[in-house]
Protein backbone atom coordinates (compact mmCIF):
# COMPACT_ATOMS: atom_id res chain seq x y z
CA UNK A 1 0.00 0.00 0.00
CA UNK A 2 0.78 3.32 -0.51
CA UNK A 3 -1.33 5.14 2.05
CA UNK A 4 -2.96 8.01 0.97
CA UNK A 5 -5.55 8.05 3.00
CA UNK A 6 -5.72 9.89 6.19
CA UNK A 7 -8.84 9.83 8.82
CA UNK A 8 -11.01 7.63 10.61
CA UNK A 9 -14.55 8.73 10.84
CA UNK A 10 -14.08 11.08 8.65
CA UNK A 11 -11.66 10.30 6.07
CA UNK A 12 -10.15 11.40 2.42
CA UNK A 13 -8.07 9.98 0.19
CA UNK A 14 -5.73 12.45 -2.35
CA UNK A 15 -4.76 11.58 -5.57
CA UNK A 16 -2.26 12.88 -8.50
CA UNK A 17 0.66 14.18 -8.83
CA UNK A 18 2.27 17.62 -9.35
CA UNK A 19 2.56 17.44 -13.43
CA UNK A 20 -0.55 15.04 -13.60
CA UNK A 21 -3.57 16.26 -15.67
CA UNK A 22 -5.10 16.89 -12.27
CA UNK A 23 -4.97 15.58 -8.82
CA UNK A 24 -7.75 16.38 -6.23
CA UNK A 25 -9.51 14.08 -3.63
CA UNK A 26 -12.31 11.46 -2.30
CA UNK A 27 -13.85 12.47 0.91
CA UNK A 28 -15.83 9.97 2.79
CA UNK A 29 -17.94 9.90 6.33
CA UNK A 30 -19.14 13.26 5.57
CA UNK A 31 -22.70 13.55 7.23
CA UNK A 32 -25.47 13.81 5.42
CA UNK A 33 -27.69 17.29 4.55
CA UNK A 34 -24.78 19.55 4.99
CA UNK A 35 -24.63 22.77 2.62
CA UNK A 36 -22.09 22.77 0.17
CA UNK A 37 -21.09 23.97 -3.02
CA UNK A 38 -17.71 24.38 -5.09
CA UNK A 39 -17.47 28.41 -4.08
CA UNK A 40 -17.34 27.61 -0.34
CA UNK A 41 -14.98 25.20 -0.82
CA UNK A 42 -13.26 27.52 -3.58
CA UNK A 43 -11.94 30.43 -0.56
CA UNK A 44 -10.00 27.85 1.10
CA UNK A 45 -7.94 26.94 -2.60
CA UNK A 46 -7.47 30.33 -3.27
CA UNK A 47 -5.42 31.51 -0.27
CA UNK A 48 -3.39 28.34 -0.68
CA UNK A 49 -3.11 29.45 -4.65
CA UNK A 50 -0.01 29.60 -6.43
CA UNK A 51 1.37 33.14 -7.82
CA UNK A 52 -0.50 35.30 -5.45
CA UNK A 53 2.45 37.62 -4.77
CA UNK A 54 6.06 37.73 -5.80
CA UNK A 55 7.23 35.74 -2.34
CA UNK A 56 5.48 32.50 -3.85
CA UNK A 57 6.03 30.28 -6.69
CA UNK A 58 5.16 31.82 -10.20
CA UNK A 59 3.36 29.01 -11.66
CA UNK A 60 0.10 30.04 -12.22
CA UNK A 61 -3.06 27.96 -11.41
CA UNK A 62 -6.51 29.13 -11.26
CA UNK A 63 -6.96 25.65 -8.66
CA UNK A 64 -10.85 25.77 -9.34
CA UNK A 65 -12.04 22.79 -7.77
CA UNK A 66 -15.28 20.53 -9.24
CA UNK A 67 -17.64 17.66 -7.25
CA UNK A 68 -17.73 15.49 -9.49
CA UNK A 69 -20.48 13.39 -6.68
CA UNK A 70 -21.65 13.48 -3.38
CA UNK A 71 -23.91 16.36 -3.51
CA UNK A 72 -27.27 16.97 -4.39
CA UNK A 73 -28.94 20.18 -4.65
CA UNK A 74 -26.43 22.25 -2.73
CA UNK A 75 -26.42 19.34 -0.44
CA UNK A 76 -23.76 16.38 1.11
CA UNK A 77 -25.83 13.25 0.11
CA UNK A 78 -23.40 11.22 2.91
CA UNK A 79 -21.97 9.24 0.10
CA UNK A 80 -18.48 9.84 -1.07
CA UNK A 81 -17.50 13.48 -2.43
CA UNK A 82 -15.09 13.44 -4.96
CA UNK A 83 -13.25 16.33 -6.02
CA UNK A 84 -10.79 17.30 -8.83
CA UNK A 85 -8.54 20.12 -9.79
CA UNK A 86 -7.18 20.58 -13.08
CA UNK A 87 -3.34 20.80 -13.81
CA UNK A 88 -2.97 23.75 -16.10
CA UNK A 89 0.03 25.15 -15.95
CA UNK A 90 2.80 23.11 -15.76
CA UNK A 91 6.36 22.98 -17.08
CA UNK A 92 7.48 19.98 -17.16
CA UNK A 93 10.22 20.18 -19.74
CA UNK A 94 12.15 22.36 -16.48
CA UNK A 95 12.88 19.13 -14.75
CA UNK A 96 14.46 17.10 -17.61
CA UNK A 97 17.95 18.10 -16.12
CA UNK A 98 17.11 16.16 -12.56
CA UNK A 99 15.69 13.07 -14.47
CA UNK A 100 18.64 11.27 -14.05
CA UNK A 101 19.86 13.08 -11.30
CA UNK A 102 18.79 13.33 -7.40
CA UNK A 103 18.07 17.31 -5.84
CA UNK A 104 19.90 17.16 -2.34
CA UNK A 105 17.13 17.44 0.69
CA UNK A 106 14.19 16.41 -1.88
CA UNK A 107 12.55 13.19 -1.81
CA UNK A 108 13.86 12.13 -5.10
CA UNK A 109 16.46 9.80 -3.66
CA UNK A 110 14.10 8.20 -1.13
CA UNK A 111 11.73 7.45 -3.92
CA UNK A 112 14.00 5.43 -6.01
CA UNK A 113 15.48 3.92 -3.52
CA UNK A 114 11.59 2.77 -2.46
CA UNK A 115 10.55 2.23 -5.54
CA UNK A 116 13.01 2.05 -8.34
CA UNK A 117 10.91 3.92 -10.30
CA UNK A 118 9.70 7.45 -9.87
CA UNK A 119 8.31 10.53 -11.59
CA UNK A 120 10.91 13.47 -11.63
CA UNK A 121 8.62 16.37 -12.71
CA UNK A 122 7.85 18.63 -10.23
CA UNK A 123 8.54 15.53 -7.68
CA UNK A 124 5.13 14.25 -8.31
CA UNK A 125 3.88 13.10 -4.89
CA UNK A 126 6.01 14.53 -3.05
CA UNK A 127 5.24 18.02 -4.51
CA UNK A 128 3.63 20.55 -2.69
CA UNK A 129 1.05 20.57 -5.46
CA UNK A 130 -0.59 17.49 -3.51
CA UNK A 131 -1.98 19.89 -0.47
CA UNK A 132 -3.94 21.81 -2.82
CA UNK A 133 -6.48 18.62 -2.44
CA UNK A 134 -5.79 18.30 1.48
CA UNK A 135 -7.23 22.10 1.20
CA UNK A 136 -10.22 20.95 -0.82
CA UNK A 137 -10.73 18.33 1.72
CA UNK A 138 -10.58 20.92 4.25
CA UNK A 139 -12.63 23.22 2.98
CA UNK A 140 -15.60 19.98 3.05
CA UNK A 141 -14.72 19.68 6.76
CA UNK A 142 -15.29 23.15 7.24
CA UNK A 143 -18.91 23.14 5.72
CA UNK A 144 -19.77 20.38 8.36
CA UNK A 145 -18.02 21.81 11.29
CA UNK A 146 -19.97 25.34 10.65
CA UNK A 147 -23.09 23.28 11.42
CA UNK A 148 -22.25 21.00 14.07
CA UNK A 149 -19.57 23.28 15.71
CA UNK A 150 -20.20 27.04 14.72
CA UNK A 151 -18.57 28.96 17.53
CA UNK A 152 -15.13 26.93 16.30
CA UNK A 153 -12.84 29.22 14.92
CA UNK A 154 -8.85 27.66 13.24
CA UNK A 155 -6.75 30.35 12.49
CA UNK A 156 -3.75 29.80 11.22
CA UNK A 157 -0.61 32.35 10.58
CA UNK A 158 3.00 32.39 10.38
CA UNK A 159 5.25 33.50 13.52
CA UNK A 160 8.83 33.26 12.35
CA UNK A 161 10.84 33.36 8.77
CA UNK A 162 14.38 33.05 9.27
CA UNK A 163 15.56 35.87 10.98
CA UNK A 164 12.11 37.22 11.05
CA UNK A 165 10.05 36.46 14.12
CA UNK A 166 6.32 37.41 15.41
CA UNK A 167 6.08 39.89 18.15
CA UNK A 168 3.82 38.28 20.52
CA UNK A 169 2.85 42.06 21.67
CA UNK A 170 1.33 43.34 18.01
CA UNK A 171 -0.47 40.59 17.56
CA UNK A 172 -3.12 41.67 15.55
CA UNK A 173 -5.44 39.04 13.74
CA UNK A 174 -7.47 41.19 11.47
CA UNK A 175 -3.81 41.79 9.80
CA UNK A 176 -4.09 38.35 8.98
CA UNK A 177 -5.45 38.44 5.56
CA UNK A 178 -4.07 41.53 4.49
CA UNK A 179 -0.29 40.23 4.01
CA UNK A 180 1.41 37.97 2.02
CA UNK A 181 2.72 35.94 4.85
CA UNK A 182 -0.47 35.33 7.08
CA UNK A 183 1.54 37.58 9.56
CA UNK A 184 -0.44 38.59 12.20
CA UNK A 185 1.38 42.12 12.53
CA UNK A 186 0.80 44.26 9.78
CA UNK A 187 3.38 46.76 10.84
CA UNK A 188 6.06 44.02 10.24
CA UNK A 189 4.96 43.08 6.94
CA UNK A 190 7.21 45.50 4.71
CA UNK A 191 9.90 44.11 6.91
CA UNK A 192 9.81 40.54 6.45
CA UNK A 193 9.06 41.23 2.71
CA UNK A 194 12.36 42.72 2.05
CA UNK A 195 14.08 40.27 4.06
CA UNK A 196 12.32 37.29 1.59
CA UNK A 197 13.24 39.35 -1.40
CA UNK A 198 17.13 39.55 -0.29
CA UNK A 199 17.14 35.40 0.05
CA UNK A 200 15.09 35.33 -2.95
CA UNK A 201 17.71 37.44 -4.88
CA UNK A 202 20.61 35.26 -3.19
CA UNK A 203 19.09 32.60 -5.06
CA UNK A 204 18.24 30.67 -1.87
CA UNK A 205 15.50 30.06 0.22
CA UNK A 206 14.56 30.42 4.15
CA UNK A 207 12.56 28.19 6.82
CA UNK A 208 9.73 28.79 9.01
CA UNK A 209 7.36 28.42 11.72
CA UNK A 210 3.62 28.80 11.47
CA UNK A 211 1.06 28.10 14.55
CA UNK A 212 -2.63 27.09 14.19
CA UNK A 213 -4.91 28.37 16.87
CA UNK A 214 -8.13 26.76 17.54
CA UNK A 215 -10.93 28.18 19.46
CA UNK A 216 -14.02 27.02 20.76
CA UNK A 217 -13.29 23.39 20.91
CA UNK A 218 -15.78 21.51 22.91
CA UNK A 219 -14.07 19.66 25.85
CA UNK A 220 -13.93 15.59 25.57
CA UNK A 221 -12.50 15.29 21.87
CA UNK A 222 -9.90 12.88 21.84
CA UNK A 223 -8.81 8.97 23.58
CA UNK A 224 -6.51 8.58 26.26
CA UNK A 225 -3.68 6.10 24.30
CA UNK A 226 -3.80 5.68 20.57
CA UNK A 227 -6.29 8.36 19.11
CA UNK A 228 -5.29 11.39 21.37
CA UNK A 229 -6.28 14.33 19.67
CA UNK A 230 -2.47 16.02 19.67
CA UNK A 231 -1.45 12.67 18.56
CA UNK A 232 -3.39 12.88 15.53
CA UNK A 233 -2.79 16.67 15.49
CA UNK A 234 0.43 16.19 15.27
CA UNK A 235 0.64 13.66 12.73
CA UNK A 236 -1.45 15.70 10.36
CA UNK A 237 0.69 19.10 10.64
CA UNK A 238 4.00 16.49 10.38
CA UNK A 239 1.92 15.27 7.09
CA UNK A 240 2.44 18.55 5.39
CA UNK A 241 5.44 18.87 2.84
CA UNK A 242 8.90 20.49 4.33
CA UNK A 243 7.09 20.25 8.05
CA UNK A 244 10.40 18.92 10.45
CA UNK A 245 8.80 19.68 13.36
CA UNK A 246 5.44 19.80 15.99
CA UNK A 247 4.81 21.80 19.24
CA UNK A 248 1.74 21.76 21.43
CA UNK A 249 1.09 24.32 23.60
CA UNK A 250 4.70 24.99 25.54
CA UNK A 251 6.00 22.19 23.10
CA UNK A 252 9.62 21.91 23.80
CA UNK A 253 10.16 25.21 25.66
CA UNK A 254 8.36 23.08 28.30
CA UNK A 255 11.64 21.31 29.06
CA UNK A 256 12.62 23.96 30.57
CA UNK A 257 9.75 24.24 32.84
CA UNK A 258 9.56 23.42 36.15
CA UNK A 259 6.37 21.57 37.52
CA UNK A 260 5.03 24.80 39.68
CA UNK A 261 5.49 26.90 36.61
CA UNK A 262 4.08 24.31 33.74
CA UNK A 263 1.11 23.37 35.70
CA UNK A 264 -2.41 24.55 34.16
CA UNK A 265 -3.79 25.61 37.94
CA UNK A 266 -8.01 25.73 37.40
CA UNK A 267 -10.14 27.22 39.95
CA UNK A 268 -14.05 27.07 39.80
CA UNK A 269 -16.19 29.75 37.43
CA UNK A 270 -20.12 29.91 37.09
CA UNK A 271 -19.99 27.76 33.74
CA UNK A 272 -17.52 25.07 35.22
CA UNK A 273 -14.04 24.68 35.40
CA UNK A 274 -11.58 27.77 34.75
CA UNK A 275 -7.76 27.27 34.11
CA UNK A 276 -5.49 29.77 34.92
CA UNK A 277 -3.18 29.35 31.99
CA UNK A 278 -2.61 26.97 29.05
CA UNK A 279 0.53 25.43 28.97
CA UNK A 280 -0.62 22.14 27.86
CA UNK A 281 -1.92 23.79 24.16
CA UNK A 282 -5.68 22.93 25.41
CA UNK A 283 -5.00 19.27 25.62
CA UNK A 284 -4.25 17.26 28.71
CA UNK A 285 -4.24 13.13 28.41
CA UNK A 286 -5.11 13.18 24.96
CA UNK A 287 -8.55 15.03 25.69
CA UNK A 288 -9.50 18.50 24.83
CA UNK A 289 -9.68 20.55 27.86
CA UNK A 290 -11.95 23.03 25.86
CA UNK A 291 -9.15 25.79 26.60
CA UNK A 292 -7.88 27.27 22.95
CA UNK A 293 -5.94 24.67 21.24
CA UNK A 294 -2.27 25.27 19.98
CA UNK A 295 -0.03 23.99 17.34
CA UNK A 296 3.20 25.18 16.16
CA UNK A 297 5.35 23.51 13.98
CA UNK A 298 8.68 24.24 12.01
CA UNK A 299 9.07 23.97 8.23
CA UNK A 300 12.43 23.58 6.69
CA UNK A 301 13.82 25.85 3.49
CA UNK A 302 12.98 25.14 0.62
CA UNK A 303 15.04 22.13 -1.03
CA UNK A 304 14.58 23.37 -5.02
CA UNK A 305 17.30 26.61 -5.50
CA UNK A 306 19.43 27.55 -7.95
CA UNK A 307 22.25 27.69 -6.17
CA UNK A 308 24.87 24.77 -6.71
CA UNK A 309 24.51 21.97 -4.71
CA UNK A 310 26.81 18.67 -4.52
CA UNK A 311 24.79 15.70 -5.43
CA UNK A 312 24.95 12.62 -7.82
CA UNK A 313 23.48 10.99 -10.34
CA UNK A 314 21.47 7.78 -10.80
CA UNK A 315 24.64 6.16 -12.01
CA UNK A 316 26.70 7.10 -8.73
CA UNK A 317 28.75 9.82 -10.25
CA UNK A 318 29.13 13.13 -8.35
CA UNK A 319 27.66 16.34 -10.04
CA UNK A 320 27.16 19.68 -9.15
CA UNK A 321 23.16 20.43 -9.69
CA UNK A 322 20.78 23.79 -10.35
CA UNK A 323 16.79 22.97 -9.53
CA UNK A 324 15.06 25.19 -12.48
CA UNK A 325 11.73 25.30 -12.07
CA UNK A 326 9.39 27.80 -9.76
CA UNK A 327 9.41 27.17 -6.12
CA UNK A 328 8.50 29.41 -3.05
CA UNK A 329 11.38 30.91 -1.56
CA UNK A 330 9.40 30.11 1.63
CA UNK A 331 7.52 27.16 1.31
CA UNK A 332 6.18 27.91 5.07
CA UNK A 333 3.60 31.03 3.26
CA UNK A 334 1.33 28.18 1.87
CA UNK A 335 1.41 26.05 4.91
CA UNK A 336 -0.55 28.00 6.12
CA UNK A 337 -3.91 27.51 5.01
CA UNK A 338 -2.90 23.79 4.84
CA UNK A 339 -2.34 23.55 8.25
CA UNK A 340 -5.95 25.11 8.87
CA UNK A 341 -7.31 22.59 6.78
CA UNK A 342 -5.77 19.37 8.36
CA UNK A 343 -6.57 21.00 11.66
CA UNK A 344 -10.27 20.99 10.50
CA UNK A 345 -10.46 17.62 9.10
CA UNK A 346 -8.97 16.21 12.24
CA UNK A 347 -11.17 17.88 14.78
CA UNK A 348 -13.89 16.51 12.65
CA UNK A 349 -12.83 13.30 12.79
CA UNK A 350 -12.80 13.64 16.70
CA UNK A 351 -15.40 14.98 16.88
CA UNK A 352 -17.46 12.36 14.78
CA UNK A 353 -15.67 9.77 17.40
CA UNK A 354 -16.72 10.96 19.92
CA UNK A 355 -20.39 11.13 18.99
CA UNK A 356 -20.05 7.67 18.37
CA UNK A 357 -18.80 6.40 21.34
CA UNK A 358 -20.54 8.94 23.85
CA UNK A 359 -22.97 10.32 22.17
CA UNK A 360 -21.77 14.06 22.96
CA UNK A 361 -22.63 13.79 26.31
CA UNK A 362 -20.44 15.34 28.78
CA UNK A 363 -19.44 14.29 32.43
CA UNK A 364 -20.20 17.25 34.70
CA UNK A 365 -18.08 18.93 37.69
CA UNK A 366 -19.45 21.11 40.70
Amino acid sequence: MSYNTFGREFRFTTWGESHGPALGATVDGTPPGVPLDEAFIQQFLDRRRPGTSKHTTQRREADQVRILSGVFEGRTTGTPIQLMIENTDQRSKDYGDIAQAYRPGHADITYQLKYGHRDYRGGGRSSARETAARVAAGGVAHAVLRQMLPDLRITGYMVQMGAMHLERGLFDRSAIDENPFFLPDATAADVWADYLDGIRKDQNSVGAAVEVLIEGCPPGLGAPVYAKLDTDLAAAMMSINAVKGVEIGEGMAAAALTGTANADEIRMGNDGPIFLSNHAGGILGGISSGQDIVVRFSVKPTSSITTPRRSINAKGEEIDLITKGRHDPCVGIRAVPVAEAMAACVILDHLLMDRAQTGGVRGQIG
